[in-house]
């Protein structure tokens, strides 16, 4: 199984192959109604920090845990952009367990264990390979994902 190439924006349209082909990629889970929601603060300062080396983060909203990503598209971005400046891709809402969950997914959890909660963390070198797995509470700037995210870019 590959990473899948027909992922939706939040928008609806549909996302640019070129914006993750040969990028290493951190896809997350995210909810904004989530204790761990403050994350998006670390998320963005990694887009800063590493984005011109070839880093893309790419948030996917998920209702599926405690109901805390209700919101409409249009919600999710707005309150994104204006609590947290998130500038990076976020995909439309998406199912990360069970029996609707979604391609990418399929493609990230592989045989793996179902996904905990809100923001797990994976990572994909720029061949399209999941090189990493990160716990919802491991903070985006835990110094094992920055070594992970280093690695995958040099």
């Amino acid at each position: 199984m590959s990473l899948p190439t027909n992922l939706t924006t939040l928008d609806g349209t549909p996302l640019a192959p070129e914006v993750i082909d040969n990028k290493v990629v951190l896809f997350v889970n995210v909810a904004s109604k989530c204790g761990l929601t403050p994350q998006y603060n670390a998320l963005v300062a990694l887009d800063k920090a590493y984005g011109d080396r070839g880093l893309v983060i790419v948030g996917v909203p998920c209702n599926q845990f405690g109901g805390q990503e209700p919101g409409t598209p249009e919600e999710i971005k707005t309150f994104a952009q204006t609590k947290y400046d998130v500038e990076f891709t976020l995909l439309e809402k998406q199912d990360v367990n069970g029996p609707n969950r979604s391609p990418l997914y399929q493609f990230l959890v592989g045989d793996g264990e179902d996904i905990g909660w809100n923001f797990a963390k994976f990572l994909v070198g720029r061949d399209g390979t999941v090189i990493g797995r990160f716990d919802p509470k491991t903070p985006p700037d835990d110094a094992a994902l920055k070594a992970a995210i280093e690695k995958a870019l040099s």
